[in-house]
This record gives structure tokens, sequence and C-alpha cells, in this order.
């Protein structure tokens, strides 16, 4: 019975020396380690929304006529420009004018008229006074002089519309501005009938543009009057031009049930670069911060692994433990979080160690540092060990490749 307990015994001891032996942690040379560090430094830290528009004038203006006509003469064409009160274009005045001297004719008519029913009325007035005329007589005057007043009247107003006809002939330029677009060709034919056509559309100041955005609704109560905008466009895919957001409109659009609010963004264009039309590609501001301590996010969710820090630190002293941390062999891999407090591990000289602080906004590149670390210090940021996936490939192999047949012997 003895013997045969000694037996398991050692059998046991076996067991464990073997296990022991081929689960030990391999121990790294501190020169086989590789650590990524950054610099605490000051900084700008921001939150932005993204959102897509379409560049435009400022004072778009399109030009009509209100009558019809062929188009005479065009005196403007793409990219002139032009003043206020300037001649762009006339059409063909033949019938305006024969018109005009129609309407002309038909108020002298009236106008005789008038004078022969004035007369008669001033020499039957006096008799009917005398009672030498008849009351029918009398009223038959004057109804002949007020309908007299009438024709008149409606003549004159028939030859002023022709005058204005005749001068609508001249296409004239409301503002100061650019011709954008020319609609229309000399000799052609444009109907005034049901719409006013459009000859020309003309933009006021392409130095000051705008950018009209569509912005979704779960971003759009962030976006404020006054938040500064940065944009690129295709065409100079690198050069970012800014602008400022001056208006927030109300009005939903509603597009595949997908909500969106259009805001509106100031866009100065000095050198004439942006062109009505292009597509925009906005990151406005939201929120930002400057001239603050920051530190790379990557520091704020780093977190060692055992056995690389405990081969890096076996021949350095051991790391300073922050107050209130256990005093163990090292402090413990992942430090609970509370609200903003975290760990980032600091290394100051050939020492590693966790530092609590207290972080503020991260926008994935860089995080607002609150308290706990001052600017210039080196925080780690990754820890690996050098070619270990090489020395992986090279023992282990790929597994799903076959396998060369094996020789007999």
């Amino acid at each position: 019975m003895k013997r045969k307990t000694i037996i398991i015994i050692a059998l046991v001891l076996i067991a464990s020396s073997s296990a022991f032996l081929l689960f030990k942690p391999e121990t790294i040379s501190p020169d086989q380690i590789d650590i990524e560090t950054g610099i605490v430094k000051k900084g700008t830290i921001s939150s932005t929304v993204t959102a897509t528009g379409t560049l435009e004038a400022i004072t778009t203006v399109e030009v009509g006529t209100q009558v019809s006509g062929i188009i005479e003469e065009i005196f403007v064409d793409f990219n002139s420009y032009v003043k206020e009160g300037q001649l762009m274009a006339k059409l063909d005045t033949t019938n305006l004018a024969a018109a005009v001297e129609q309407t002309q004719a038909s108020v002298d008519n009236a106008k005789a008229e008038l004078e022969y029913q004035q007369a008669n009325y001033e020499r039957l007035a006096p008799l009917f006074k005398k009672e030498l005329i008849s009351q029918a007589d009398y009223d038959q005057t004057v109804y002949n002089l007020n309908k007299a007043k009438a024709s008149y009247k409606s003549a004159v107003a028939q030859h002023k519309r022709n005058l204005i006809n005749l001068d609508f002939a001249l296409i004239y330029s409301p503002i100061n501005g650019i011709v954008l677009n020319r609609a229309v060709e000399a000799g052609q034919t444009v109907q005034a009938s049901f719409n006013t056509p459009t000859l020309f559309t003309i933009a006021n100041d392409l130095t000051q543009m705008r950018v009209e955005a569509n912005v979704d609704e779960a971003d759009i109560g962030l976006v404020k009057k006054g938040h500064r905008v940065e944009f690129t466009v295709d065409a100079y895919p690198n050069e970012v031009f800014e602008g400022e957001v001056t208006e927030v409109r109300l009005e939903p659009t509603v597009t595949n049930n997908v909500v969106t609010y259009t805001i509106i963004i100031s866009a100065p264009n000095p050198d004439y670069k942006l062109m009505p039309g292009m597509t925009a590609e906005t990151n406005i501001f939201v929120v930002e911060k400057k001239d603050i301590l920051l530190a790379p996010s990557k520091a704020a969710r780093f977190n060692p692994d055992p056995q690389l820090l405990m081969s890096y630190m076996q021949d350095s002293a051991r790391p300073e433990m922050p107050d209130g941390a256990p005093k163990d062999d090292f402090p413990p891999m992942d430090a609970p979080a509370q609200d903003n407090n975290k760990m980032i591990w600091v290394k100051r000289d050939a020492i590693l160690q966790p530092v609590p602080v207290k972080l503020g906004m991260d926008d994935d590149i860089n995080v607002e540092v609150l308290d706990g670390l001052q600017e210039g210090d080196v925080v780690i940021l990754k820890m690996e060990q050098k070619n270990a996936n090489k020395e992986v490939q090279a023992s282990g192999g790929n597994p799903f490749m076959p396998k060369p047949p094996q020789r007999k012997k």
C-alpha cells in the first residue's frame, strides 16, 4: 500500500513539473519590445457635423420678357459683366410700333368725340335751365358726354399699355452682375402668352457666394448661426475653404422618409475659384476648444500586456504607484474608469507607470486632459514584441495548407 501511494505521489510531482515547464511564461528581452509613445501638448480639439451642399450666388436674377416677338439683337454673352440699366437684347418692334400707332389714332378719335359732346352739352345746358328744351333731350346730352369721356379714358389706357409693351421690347439688366446663362439666340421667337420666358440669368456678385447644405435631423440641433465651417470642392481637392453658418431654416425637407434641414453658409470667393453649382463637402465645427492640453486618444485606450510589461521592467525599477493603488508587484492592467477618470501609462526615463487622469472631449485622435498630466509628458500608445507575427508564422505555418507526403522508411 505504501509503495502504491509513493508511486502516485511521484507521478503527480512529475506531471506538475512537466506542466510548470510547459506553461512557464517565456521571458522576453527588453530589446525585443517595441514601445510607441506620444507627447502631451497643447492644441485644438473640435467636434464637427458633416453635410453636403451646393454653391450658389447670393443673388441670382432670371431676366425674361413680358411680350412675344422675335429676338432682333443680343448685346451680351455668357460671362459678360453688366451694369444695372444696360441694354442686353432687343426684340423686333414692328408689330408693337404698329399697335402704338393704332391706339394713338383711337385716342385722337375719342378726344374729338369728347370735345364735340362737351361743346354740345355747353350749348344745351343753359337752354335746359330756361326750360327751352325737354328733360329727355338734356339727359341724352349728359349721357353722350359721359360716354365720350369713358371712351377717351379707355383709348388713353390702351395706348399707354402699347407704349409700355414697346418699351418691353428692349431688355435691360436689372442689377450689376455677370451673365451666367444666355438661353436665346438672335432670330429666335419667344412667346410670353402663359409664362415669362427666361432669356438671361445674372448673378449679382461672385466674390461673395453661399453654400446651401442639407443637415440630417439628428445633427441639426447642434448647428447654430455663427459656427465656423470648412469645406472642399472636387475642383480643388487639396484646398480648404472657410465660411460661417448664417442661417438655419426651419422648413424640413423629406426625401424617402429622411428628414433634413437646410442651412446657409457664407463662402467668400475673392479669387473667383468657386463657381455656382459646385458640390461642397462641409465640416461644421459645432464645438471647438483651442489652446488646451491634449493627449493621443490611443493612450487612453492602452492597457499593457502583463508578460511584456514584466519583461520590460525586469531590469528597471518598479513603477511608482499612484496614491490609493494596491501595492502589488505590478499595477492592475484594467483600472476601472469612473466618469471621465482613467489610467494613462506614462514613461518617465526608463520607467513605465500608470497615472490617474481626468479626461474631457475626445475626437478619436486626441483627448482633452483636464487633470493628471503636464505638457511634455510621454505617454504610451502601444507595446508589442518585435517580429512576433513573423515568428508565429515561421514556427506554426498555415494549418490549412497541404503538407508534403512523408517518405517511407
